[in-house]
């Protein structure tokens, strides 16, 4: 992956783990073969999988939702009634 076009889209997506999930979702859809998903969305030139999804980012030609931050709460035990 070129180091230029990783810097570039982790701007666009802020989260390093994110990106991560975004580009090997695009490589193996670029790399699974026909359908319109399979065909890249910029000119590949002599780019690789990754760079030309890492490009497709960039170039907002796919788009990502992050999802909100929701605070987990620990569960509180129920009382049990007492035995006679």
């Amino acid at each position: 992956m070129n180091a230029e076009l990783t810097k570039k889209a982790l701007e666009k997506v802020g989260n390093p783990n994110v990106l991560v999930n975004l580009v090997s979702r695009r490589v193996r859809q670029l790399n699974s073969g026909g359908g319109s998903l399979s065909r890249p969305l910029v000119e590949p030139g002599q780019m690789g999988l990754a760079d030309i999804a890492l490009t497709e980012i960039i170039e907002e030609k796919i788009g990502w939702e992050m999802p909100e931050l929701v605070e987990l709460t620990r569960p509180t035990p129920k009382k049990r009634a007492k035995r006679r």
